[in-house]
């Protein structure tokens, strides 16, 4: 049997764990903004219609009292690891499906847990008892069935589809439940009146190849309840990408020519960070009217450069003919590889050959200088213009923070207080008699972000459990960042 383990309202839950005010309250991770889309939704939030990717603007026409938290993949990334940290103590075969999902094979195990159930209600207490979060569970014979019976009973709830019981459940599951149906298989779906996936079998294999491609035998397997997918301990990155959404919409070339710029630095800086390197380069665009289209492209030879990257996905926009304004860019390399791979050499010498190599000696150059001095120390001059309307400096912000875990001491507040001088900050830390440190950040909005995101780590000795930050005013006499006693 197989575990599905879908933590519920993953984003909002942990906001809500680390600030008592914003319990039971409707609450989204997202940026405030008109152009800002809702990350997660709390499950009050939900109640009103708000669900994750809905713009913001519809999320307040939805809920006005809804309250908006900017998100912190730092803090949620450590929080993840902690949860298959606990996931892993009830089983060897993990594995990680997103930052808040995984699989596990519970083959093996029965004698240490109990049955699937019993070891799913085991996950399910460890994970609340340790992290403070809820997670729903799936469990079924195959991969695709657990995931779909872990959002049946959310949240917080587990799912058992037996083994006896599968033939019943597929016949009636809703064809729109099984992972992968997009829009466009929909309607050929409604052509072919399939409403559920037992309806798939009324179908041969020839017909379903010729209506939905490859899909089509992945529909008749699973109409079967066949699932060739295995739980993978070994996680091999397939693909790397990001996004962005634009604070106006553009239909301009320029500004669209920065936007792929940037989004190719970035790319390309966490691919070669994974010390990996690519053959296929892609683009996605969404309109004003959120249709959206990719467009990709198998290069001739592998790469790592952000320049490289940047010239295919230039090129592959050009292609693109514009009848829209455009509010979204994202940008992705696939085909991936370890860069100490071996691959075949040119036969015929380039010209440009010579220039890859040097673009892709100055971006290590300058990745290592932004592992030493922090992000954005070194960036392309274009990038480097403010747009019209914007400002150059970051508005003033001053924030309050409890942080609760192994912190107190003299080298905690010591530490912090370097960390703060270093974003130019001012304000001050001090230790609480409750065993938790305060401290005050006040400085532009950027510092104060990077503060907050180190505060959730601290230096290599400290354990920090949780980190509660809320708006504030900075005392009189804080001129500088000081150690109070």
């Amino acid at each position: 049997m197989i575990l599905h383990i879908d933590m519920d309202a993953f984003f909002a839950a942990i906001e809500q764990r680390d600030n008592p005010k914003l319990r039971n309250k409707p609450i989204i991770v997202a940026g405030n903004s008109k152009r800002s889309v809702v990350s997660t939704a709390s499950y009050e939030a939900r109640q009103f219609g708000i669900h994750s990717a809905m713009p913001v603007f519809q999320a307040k026409q939805k809920c006005p009292q809804v309250i908006i938290v900017p998100g912190n993949r730092h803090k949620y990334a450590a929080e993840s690891k902690r949860i298959m940290e606990v996931i892993s103590g009830f089983s060897p075969l993990v594995e990680q499906a997103s930052i808040d999902e995984a699989y596990v094979d519970v083959k093996g195990c029965e004698k240490l847990f109990g049955p699937p159930e019993a070891m799913a209600e085991k996950i399910r207490g460890a994970i609340f008892n340790k992290i403070f979060l809820t997670c729903s569970i799936g469990i079924a014979p195959v991969k695709f069935l657990a995931k779909i019976a872990s959002d049946m009973d959310k949240p917080n709830g587990i799912t058992l589809i037996p083994k006896h019981k599968m033939e019943a459940f597929i016949a009636d599951l809703p064809i729109e439940k099984v992972p992968g149906i997009g829009k466009q298989a929909m309607k050929k779906m409604a052509v072919l009146q399939i409403l559920t996936l037992g309806d798939i079998n009324k179908y041969d294999i020839t017909l379903l190849n010729k209506k939905f491609g490859k899909m089509g035998t992945r529909l008749y397997q699973l109409a079967h309840g066949i699932d060739e997918n295995r739980v993978e301990t070994q996680y091999s990155r397939k693909s790397i990408s990001s996004e962005t959404t634009l604070s106006r919409d553009i239909s301009d070339y320029k500004s669209a020519s920065n936007v792929l710029l940037a989004l190719s630095q970035r790319v390309g800086r966490d691919l070669r960070k994974k010390k990996m390197i690519c053959r296929n380069v892609s683009i996605k665009i969404k309109f004003s009217d959120f249709t959206q289209i990719t467009r990709s492209k198998k290069n001739d030879s592998w790469i790592c450069s952000s320049a490289a990257i940047f010239n295919e996905a230039l090129s592959l926009y050009k292609k693109v003919i514009l009848k829209k304004k455009i509010r979204l860019l994202g940008l992705g390399v696939s085909h991936l590889s370890d860069q100490n791979t071996p691959v075949q050499m040119e036969l015929l010498w380039h010209p440009e050959g010579k220039a890859k190599k040097q673009w892709e000696s100055v971006d290590m150059a300058v990745d290592s200088i932004e592992e030493k001095f922090g992000s954005n120390m070194v960036k392309k001059a274009s990038l480097n213009i403010p747009k019209q309307g914007e400002k150059k400096m970051s508005p003033i912000t001053c924030m309050k923070v409890i942080i609760k875990g192994r912190v107190q001491g003299v080298f905690f507040r010591v530490e912090t207080q370097k960390a703060a001088r270093g974003f130019n900050l001012t304000g001050y830390v001090k230790n609480c008699p409750n065993g938790s440190v305060e401290a005050v950040f006040q400085g532009d909005e950027a510092g104060v972000k990077k503060m907050l995101e180190w505060c959730h780590t601290g230096p290599p000795v400290a354990r920090v459990d949780h980190v509660l930050p809320e708006s504030t005013k900075l005392p009189q006499g804080c001129d500088t960042f000081d150690i109070r006693y």
